[in-house]
């Protein structure tokens, strides 16, 4: 939790620009908060915003926030060998990783501590839900997020945990060539293939230097 404290504020901020966007766009005052209780997953909200907001119909913001949301299948198989009991309790206890946690909970080359883990995601879900209450709170005073950049805060977010991991020359072309698929898929596909390729490009390059 100590390791966690530092990414609070900006998880309450990152939070705060998903509840006023949300609420600027006639979800209300409940939607975005119980959203944020149960799928806590910034990606996969801002996905949902932004297809409903531009007019796609409620199916479509499914297909497009599980899209985004299934890199944490490619989580699930980094931490999986790391996590403690039966299936039960990995299955529950898996269900505290977020993105920010796995670089926390790191403890050795692929090597994960569940207790690291969960312990590093209750901050951050304590800050996602303040933050979204108080965007949602603040919704009718800010009419346009970006005019205070907070649409630049998600993605700072994650370039700086990034840029956290960058510490020899393979996890540098790993994160190359991961930002390269998506980059080159931005213009040419739906919402969330981008990470999807992204992420399996990069699982099946790792899968390879492996063997």
């Amino acid at each position: 939790m100590r390791a966690a404290l530092p990414l609070v504020i900006p998880t309450i901020l990152i939070g705060a620009s998903f509840g006023v966007s949300a609420s600027t766009v006639g979800w209300g005052v409940l939607a975005p908060v119980v959203m944020s209780a149960i799928v806590f997953s910034g990606a996969a909200q801002f996905a949902t915003l932004s297809v409903l907001g531009g007019g796609g119909s409620v199916v479509a913001a499914i297909v497009a926030a599980t899209l985004v949301a299934s890199r944490f299948l490619a989580i699930g198989v980094a931490i999986g060998p790391s996590m403690r009991g039966g299936r039960l309790r990995r299955s529950i206890e898996g269900q505290a990783v977020v993105d920010a946690s796995l670089a926390l909970g790191k403890v050795g080359e692929a090597r994960y501590g569940p207790r690291r883990l969960i312990g590093s995601t209750a901050p951050q879900y304590a800050g996602w839900m303040l933050g979204t209450v108080g965007g949602v709170l603040l919704g009718d005073a800010i009419a346009d997020p970006e005019a205070f950049g907070l649409d630049a805060l998600f993605p700072a977010f994650f370039l700086v945990l990034v840029v956290g991991e960058l510490n020899d020359r393979a996890a540098r072309v790993t994160a190359a060539a991961g930002g390269l698929i998506a980059l080159a898929l931005i213009p040419l596909t739906p919402p969330g293939i981008p990470v999807i390729c992204a992420c399996a490009g990069v699982l099946a390059g790792r899968l390879v230097a492996r063997s």
